[in-house]
């Protein structure tokens, strides 16, 4: 069914007037996508209502020609119900018995002057001229318009900003990583310091997208607005994760540092900072401490450790000589995941440093078998 012309433009977009912003933009790219005159054949109706949506959105799709828009069509609304009350209107003295009366004719007392009885002056025009006082209401009226449409502007900003935001955060949790993306990204245009929409499209830019540039921007301006601890301690976190990734173990070792102070049982992080010491700032000692600490607050809280970390805490304890230790850390990564090539090279040469060879290379041979290419160069010398 195609709107009347003769509609407002919530009407002809379809939708409330109380509608959000994300709302409407869905609304009109429907009807863009429907009344396309290359999918009628050029039909000029199908053309006037195309013309007709995208003069809607081009004022509801602004938030301050949409709040200007709001205020005359409730303006208008008055003054049609206004109208209709005046003609709904009869005075009582105009009908007897339900017979409309005839209207009183003029009382004359003489006949009207003729032209030569009649006497017109020209009044003289005066100039308007301005005082101080009222170039001071003028510019006081125009201060308050300017003011209140920037209210009106900032209100807007961020109720649209809240919508987008709560859809993301949907989005984020069902899965759906594009449209949670697209949804942080329009809650930053309308908001640029939205901190909880920084955090997040942060996140999604390093764990989904692995842009850890971007994510780093997001997080240090994040860093910038005022947040809880553990919020901050959080993004402290992710923060040194890009920094990890961006090749600097010296700064992301700081990042992990600070998510600590603020947040002490944020076993991420010492974890992180574990494996950051231990395998870019080649600290084992600092490195063992890091990952016990971040183990133990996971088993108090019943909550699995990831198995590469383990892994890393047997690499550090082999560097440190505890062989013993290091085996049977090796062991419970396999119990976990008897497939990584990874943790039986490890062995093979944990072996080969107690100098078990025939251990070593049957070690070596068996990621080689699983597909860890580096094993293969150490496999080759047992032969």
């Amino acid at each position: 069914m195609l709107p009347s012309v003769s509609q407002n433009h919530y009407q002809v977009l379809g939708v409330a007037p109380t509608a959000a912003a994300a709302d409407i933009k869905r609304a009109y790219r429907q009807l863009v996508v429907r009344f396309h005159p290359d999918k009628h054949g050029g039909d000029v109706r199908y053309e006037d209502q195309f013309k007709a949506v995208a003069v809607a959105y081009g004022v509801l799709g602004d938030a301050g020609k949409r709040a200007t828009y709001d205020h005359q069509l409730a303006q208008a609304t008055r003054r049609a119900q206004d109208t209709q009350r005046q003609q709904q209107y009869r005075p009582a003295s105009q009908h007897v018995y339900g017979v409309p009366m005839p209207p009183p004719t003029p009382l004359r007392t003489r006949p009207p002057a003729g032209a030569h009885e009649r006497h017109y002056q020209r009044i003289p025009q005066q100039r308007v001229r301005f005082n101080a006082r009222d170039w001071l209401l003028t510019l006081l009226f125009i201060a308050g318009i300017v003011l209140a449409a920037l209210a009106v502007k900032v209100t807007m900003d961020r109720v649209s900003a809240s919508s987008n935001y709560e859809e993301g955060l949907r989005a984020y949790a069902r899965g759906d990583f594009s449209a949670a993306y697209t949804f942080m990204d329009e809650t930053l245009h309308f908001r640029p310091d939205y901190a909880f929409a920084l955090q997040r499209r942060g996140e999604l830019e390093l764990l989904v997208r692995h842009d850890s540039r971007a994510a780093r921007a997001d997080f240090q301006a994040a860093l910038r607005q005022p947040l809880p601890r553990r919020v901050a301690a959080t993004i402290l976190y992710r923060l040194g994760r890009c920094e990890t990734a961006l090749g600097r173990p010296a700064a992301a070792e700081l990042r992990y540092t600070n998510a600590l102070q603020l947040d002490t049982t944020l076993s991420a992080a010492y974890l992180a900072r574990g494996k950051a010491r231990l395998l870019d700032l080649r600290q084992p000692a600092l490195a063992l401490a890091d990952l016990d600490q971040g183990i133990a607050q996971r088993r108090r809280s019943q909550t699995p450790t990831p198995w590469h970390y383990l892994q890393v805490r047997g690499v550090a304890l082999t560097s440190l000589g505890d062989y013993a230790a290091a085996r049977a850390m090796y062991f419970q990564v396999l119990q976990a995941n008897p497939r990584d090539g990874r943790t039986h090279f490890l062995l093979g040469r944990l072996a080969a440093q107690t100098r078990d060879s025939a251990a070593a290379c049957e070690f070596y041979r068996r990621a080689v078998a699983l597909g860890y290419e580096y094993a293969r160069p150490a496999q080759e010398g047992c032969q």
